[in-house]
C-alpha cells in the first residue's frame, strides 16, 4: 500500500515547541485519515529545527466505496419538505427514491452510492486544512496582507512544502495542493550552511538518507544520542565525567540539525562560587553542559553542541562562548560576593514590604506564622525548638539576594551556602535548603528533624491559608502548588514514619492564622454564629474538608506503591483518623487480610448484611439500632453469631487500641463461620415483626463490629 511523505520547511521553530508540534502534525493527520475511511499501517513524526515532517505507511489506494440509505418524509407529504429531502440527498427527481412501508405508513428512500474517491485526492484537502489551522501556541502571518486569502499563520516564515504519496515499488506522485501561496512539492534543502542546495525526495528512506548526507539529522532521539554520546566521550578523554541533564539535552537537540560537541573552558578562579550557580549560570545563558572531577566536584570546563563543521575545528566557537561565559560567571562571582556582604537576618525587614498574598498578608507575617507553627512541631518530631525557629526565621531571606533574583531554581540551596558561610548551625542551614522539598514525586524528602518541622510548617501554612480564604484546586487546576505542598507532608510524615494528628494541628494553626492575617479573622468572627448551629468548629470545617484533601492525595501516594484507593476510604471513613501513619499501617493490614479467603468471605458476609440492612431500614424508614434482645433469639445460628460479634468487637478494639492492627484483623476472621452459618439458616424476614427486628438489629451489630478496623461498605469486590 502507499506511503505518504510530508515535509513542512521553514525558518526556525523554537525548541520548546519542537515536540508538541511533531506529535500535533501525526495526529491531525491520521485522524482525519481514518475519519476519511483510510486506515493506515503506522506513522512516524520527525522534527529539527527547521522542518516538521510526518510519513505514514500502508494507507490504502483508495477511500472504500459507501452504499447509504437515507429515510425522507412520507409519501404525499408536502412538497416543500419533499423538495428538500431531494437537495440533501442529491436526487435529481423523487422517480430516483424507492418507497419503503413501515408501522407508521409509506416513506420515500434515497439510495446513495458513494464510490470512493482516491486517498491522493483526499489527502490534498486533508493537508492544507491542517496547516492552515495548526495549533501554534503562538505564530508569524505574512503574505500580501495578513487579510487576504493567501497569507498563511505558521510559527516562523515557510518556504516549502513535500508532499508524496505512492507505493514502495513505484516513484511516489507529489499531492497537490497549497499553502499560502506556496506549491507542495518534492523538493527539500539540508543545512543551512553545510548543504544549503535544493535536495528531491521520494519517501521516508529516501529523506531521512538524503537528508543525512545533506549534514541533517532528522530524527531529534537521535540528535540528542549523538549529543549525549559524544559529550560524554569528550568528557572521559579529559578525565572528567559529564553532569547529565534531560531537560538541556532536549533542550540543545531541538537547536541544531547537525550536533557537533565541542569542549571550552573557564578561570580556575571562578570554582570559588558554588557549583549549582556556575551549572544554572552555564545552563540557562550558553545552554552548555558543566562536567565534574573524579571527586565530583564541577571542573572549570564545559561542553557545548554546535550545528557546524568549522574549518577551524570548532576553535572560533569555542572561543566564543568561553568569552560569553567568562562574563556570566563574571557577574555570578560579584552577585554571590555582594551577598555574602549581607546577613540573612538583616534581610528580614523588607519582607514587610512584599505581599505573599492579598488576603493571606505580607511575607513578613508568613515568616512569622511559619516560625511559630515550627517551634509547635519541633518537641513532635524531635527536634531543638530554638534551631527550628531559627531556621525558620531565616528559611526565606535567600529570596532576596542577588544570586536568587537571577537564578531562581537556586533558592534554599543559596540560603545554606550564606547560612554556613555566617556561621550557622549545620541543621539549620540544611534546613534552610530542605524546607522547600519535596517539589516532585522523584525528589528526596527531608530527615533531619529541624529540617522536617520547618518543612511541615511551610506546607501547612500554605494550605491552611488557601483553605481559609476558600482558594482550593479546582480540576486541573493549582496555582498555588497546594496539591504538591499536601503530598509533600505525607511523603515527610510517612518516610520519617512521624505520629501527628493532623485535624488537631490544622485547627490550632487556623486560631493562629485568625489572630494574625485580618482577612481570615473577618472570616473566622462570621461563621461563629454559624458554628452554634452546624457541626463545625470555628475554623468553620477548615479541618475536615483539609483532612479529606489529604485523603485524597494519600489514595494517589499509596496507590502508586500498589495500594487500592477504596482500602483507603474505609479506613478514612472511621471517626477521628487523621493520623497518616497509622492510617496506611491499617490500610496495609487491610489489604493482606482481604487477600486470605477469611478476608474475602467476611467481606461478602459483611456486604450482605449491610445490604440487607439498607433495603429494610429504607423500607421502614428508620435504622435498626440498638443491642439485640437475646430472649428473642430463636436459632442457636443467632445465639452463635451474638457471642462472636461481642468477642470480636472486643478483641479487635483491644488490637486497635494497641495499635496491633494484624491481630485486629484476626479477631474479624473468627466472624466468618458465625456469619456463614447465620446466612445459611436462619431467615432475616421472619413472620414475628418483633424477631425480625431483633435478627436486624443483629445485622447491625456485625457492622458495627467490622467498624473497628474499617468501613467495610466502601470496600469494592
Amino acid at each position: 500500500m502507499p506511503d505518504l511523505l510530508l515535509e513542512f520547511f521553514s525558518e526556525e521553530i523554537p525548541a520548546r515547541m519542537q515536540a508538541k508540534a511533531a506529535e500535533d502534525l501525526r495526529k491531525l493527520i491520521t485522524d482525519k485519515l481514518v475519519a476519511a475511511g483510510l486506515v493506515y499501517e503506522g506513522a512516524r513524526s520527525l522534527v529539527t529545527p527547521r522542518r516538521l515532517a510526518l510519513a505514514v505507511q500502508g494507507i490504502p489506494a483508495r477511500q472504500p466505496d459507501i452504499k447509504d440509505e437515507r429515510k425522507g418524509p412520507k409519501v404525499g407529504a408536502p412538497e416543500q419538505a419533499i423538495a428538500g429531502f431531494l437537495r440533501a440527498a442529491g436526487l435529481a427527481s423523487i422517480d430516483q427514491a424507492k418507497v419503503q412501508a413501515d408501522k407508521k405508513g409509506d416513506f420515500y428512500v434515497a439510495v446513495i452510492d458513494k464510490p470512493g474517491r482516491a486517498a491522493i485526492e483526499v489527502i490534498a484537502e486533508i493537508v492544507p486544512d491542517v496547516a492552515k489551522n495548526f495549533p501554534w501556541p503562538k505564530a508569524m502571518r505574512w503574505g500580501a496582507s495578513s487579510a487576504t486569502p493567501g497569507s498563511l499563520s505558521w510559527v516562523r516564515p515557510l518556504h516549502s512544502i513535500v508532499a508524496t504519496f505512492g507505493p514502495e515499488t513505484e516513484d511516489p506522485e507529489i499531492v497537490r495542493f497549497e499553502v499560502g501561496g506556496i506549491a507542495s512539492g518534492d523538493t527539500t534543502r539540508g543545512h543551512r550552511f553545510l548543504s544549503p542546495g535544493a535536495i528531491k525526495v521520494r519517501r521516508l528512506e529516501d529523506y531521512l538518507d538524503k537528508l543525512e548526507k545533506a549534514k541533517v539529522v532528522a530524527d531529534p532521539a537521535r540528535r540528542a544520542d549523538i549529543i549525549l554520546t559524544e559529550a560524554k566521550t569528550l568528557a572521559f578523554a579529559q578525565g572528567f565525567e559529564l553532569v547529565e541533564d534531560a531537560g538541556l539535552l532536549a533542550e540543545v537537540a531541538g537547536l541544531v540539525e547537525w550536533p557537533v560537541v565541542l569542549m571550552g573552558s573557564f578561570d580556575e578562579s571562578f570554582l570559588k562560587i558554588p557549583g549549582e550557580v556556575i551549572r544554572a549560570t552555564i545552563r540557562n545563558n550558553q545552554k552548555c553542559f558543566v562536567v565534574k572531577k573524579p571527586d565530583a566536584s564541577l571542573a572549570n570546563r564545559f561542553i557545548l553542541t554546535a550545528n557546524t563543521e568549522a574549518s577551524d575545528s570548532g576553535a572560533a566557537i569555542v572561543a566564543g562562548n568561553e568569552r560569553v561565559i567568562r562574563a556570566r560567571l563574571s557577574d555570578a562571582k560579584f552577585f554571590y560576593e555582594t551577598d555574602l556582604k549581607i546577613k540573612l537576618e538583616d534581610r528580614l525587614p523588607k519582607f514587610s514590604q512584599i505581599v505573599f498574598h492579598e488576603k493571606l498578608g505580607t511575607q513578613a507575617q508568613r515568616i512569622e506564622r511559619i516560625e511559630r507553627l515550627a517551634a509547635e512541631l519541633a518537641p513532635l518530631v524531635g527536634a531543638d525548638v530554638e534551631k527550628t525557629k531559627r531556621a525558620a526565621r531565616l528559611a526565606k531571606t535567600d529570596l532576596l539576594t542577588e544570586v536568587v533574583g537571577e537564578f531562581p531554581e537556586v533558592q534554599g540551596l543559596m540560603g545554606k551556602y550564606y547560612a554556613l558561610a555566617q556561621g550557622e548551625n549545620a541543621s539549620v542551614a540544611a534546613a534552610i535548603e530542605e524546607h522547600y522539598k519535596p517539589v516532585g514525586p522523584n525528589d528526596g524528602v527531608p530527615s533531619d528533624p529541624v529540617s522536617v518541622a520547618v518543612a511541615l510548617a511551610d506546607k501547612i501554612d500554605t494550605l491552611v491559608g488557601f483553605w481559609a480564604i476558600d482558594e482550593k484546586p479546582t480540576g486541573s487546576k493549582d496555582p498555588y502548588a497546594l496539591r504538591r505542598a499536601a503530598l509533600g507532608v505525607i511523603r515527610i510524615l510517612l518516610d520519617n514514619k512521624l505520629r501527628l494528628r493532623l485535624s488537631k494541628l490544622v485547627a490550632k494553626h487556623y486560631g493562629v492564622m485568625a489572630g494574625l492575617v485580618p482577612a481570615i479573622h473577618a472570616l473566622s468572627s462570621a461563621k461563629k454564629d454559624v458554628d452554634a448551629r452546624d457541626k463545625h468548629g470555628h475554623d468553620g470545617g477548615v479541618s475536615s474538608d483539609l483532612l479529606a484533601f489529604f485523603a485524597d492525595r494519600l489514595k494517589v501516594q499509596l496507590r502508586d506503591h500498589g495500594a487500592r484507593h477504596d482500602l483507603v476510604d474505609a479506613v478514612f471513613a472511621l471517626e477521628g483518623q487523621d493520623d497518616l501513619l497509622l492510617i496506611v499501617r491499617r490500610v496495609e493490614a487491610l489489604g493482606k487480610f482481604l487477600e486470605t479467603d477469611d478476608g474475602k468471605n467476611l467481606l461478602a458476609g459483611v456486604k450482605r448484611a449491610s445490604n440487607i440492612l439498607g433495603i429494610e431500614e429504607k423500607k421502614d424508614g428508620r435504622a435498626f439500632a440498638g443491642a439485640p434482645d437475646a430472649s428473642l433469639y430463636a436459632q442457636d445460628e443467632e445465639r452463635a453469631l451474638a457471642t462472636a460479634v461481642a468477642t470480636a468487637k472486643a478483641e479487635a478494639s483491644a488490637a486497635v487500641a494497641k495499635e496491633d492492627f494484624a491481630a485486629a484483623m484476626s479477631a474479624m476472621a473468627k466472624l466468618r463461620p458465625p456469619v456463614d452459618a447465620f446466612f445459611d439458616k436462619v431467615k432475616v424476614n421472619a413472620d414475628d415483626k418483633a424477631v425480625r427486628e431483633n435478627r436486624l438489629k443483629l445485622l447491625a451489630e456485625i457492622r458495627e463490629a467490622t467498624r473497628a478496623v474499617a468501613d467495610f461498605s466502601r470496600i469494592e469486590g
